[in-house]
């Protein structure tokens, strides 16, 4: 079924049930009539009154669709109030003498005056009443259309931050593995080519499973262990990096290349020419909780001239945990001497 016709047939059908509620209700509300008293003999005809009953019905309902799409939106909204209120009355007129003409003729009522006079405040308290429940209806349903609009806008602003926050992983990331890179060939090492062979794998990842929104964390934890396997290739002996990586106890899935820049920052700043270099790097997915750590050593005296893209990665990051795990991750990142960490503790949807 088309959904856009089942949206406006279950409203049609809602705005129905509506109606027929009000005005089932002085019927429902009406007192029991006592059995024991004999009926009236002036007691006008059931159906010609049932009938003038529903055509009073049907102009009020025209009534409030009239005022709420029409008059409110070509008047009212328009700051034409003189033009709205005169409109408005003149509705009050209309309803007032078409319902008292078609009551006084379907139940056979002569009494022109006396019937008219009596009718004149039932009618008016009637229409105020519809007027107001129509502004209401109509106030009430641009609000939501309103708050809708801007949700849809506010949502679409958030996928394209996060767009242009994702595209900037790769080139910063690429930036990096290719200087690697460039190192062995300099060296003409025999590694450069299962490095190339772990780039490709990496640059597999990235290609074909960042496209979507959400990929496994088994996925994410081999892409960083890939990572990680080329830096070693790289740094060989010079650099010890401890890492633990446990199976996660249900499926989990993550915003993919998320925990990438942590793993790259430490590697980029936890290196260089300090001695006993040393990385740790723990993860784990625990009852819809992922836990991640990155610990490394740095030299917070050395004076690293830094280039113009220096620190994207971990600003990159944190926005994006603000725009999709809002309220629902926890990172903190502190500096303890010759010691730079990252704890970051995400709530994981199944």
């Amino acid at each position: 079924m088309d959904k856009p016709r089942y949206k406006k047939g279950l409203v049609i059908l809602m705005h129905a049930a509506a109606w027929i509620l009000l005005f089932s209700l002085p019927t429902l509300l009406r007192p029991a009539e006592n059995q024991k008293e004999p009926p009236k003999p002036e007691t006008v005809n059931a159906t010609m009154h049932f009938i003038a009953a529903r055509f009073t019905d049907l102009l009020l309902i025209g009534f409030f669709y009239l005022n709420a799409g029409v008059l409110m939106v070509k008047l009212f909204f328009r700051k034409k109030y003189l033009l709205y209120v005169l409109l408005v009355l003149g509705c009050f007129v209309v309803f007032t003498l078409l319902s008292w003409l078609v009551v006084r003729e379907l139940t056979f009522n002569s009494s022109f005056s006396h019937t008219l006079r009596k009718h004149v405040p039932f009618a008016t308290f009637v229409m105020l009443f519809i007027l107001a429940c129509s502004i209401a209806y109509k106030t009430i349903k641009d609000k939501i259309v309103s708050d809708k609009l801007a949700s849809e806008k506010q949502n679409e602003n958030l996928k394209t931050e996060l767009s242009l926050l994702r595209s900037q992983v790769n080139p910063h990331f690429m930036f990096n593995v290719l200087n690697n890179m460039v190192a062995l060939a300099r060296k003409q090492s025999d590694l450069l080519e299962p490095s190339l062979i772990k780039l490709s794998s990496l640059m597999r990842y990235m290609l074909y499973e960042t496209g979507e929104q959400k990929v496994s964390l088994e996925k994410e934890t081999e892409y960083l262990q890939s990572y990680i396997d080329l830096q070693l290739q790289r740094f060989g002996k010079k650099l010890t990096v401890n890492v633990n990586f446990k199976t996660a106890d249900k499926y989990y899935e993550i915003d993919p290349m998320l925990l990438i820049p942590f793993v790259e920052n430490a590697f980029k700043h936890g290196t260089g020419l300090m001695e006993q270099a040393q990385i740790d790097i723990t993860l784990s997915a625990l009852n819809n909780t992922l836990f991640f750590n990155v610990t490394n050593n740095y030299d917070p005296a050395s004076q690293e001239i830094k280039d113009d893209a220096s620190g994207i990665g971990l600003a990159n990051v944190q926005r994006r945990l603000e725009l999709l795990y809002t309220h629902q991750h926890q990172l903190d990142i502190s500096r303890k001497g010759h010691t730079f960490s990252v704890s970051l503790q995400i709530q994981l949807d199944q």
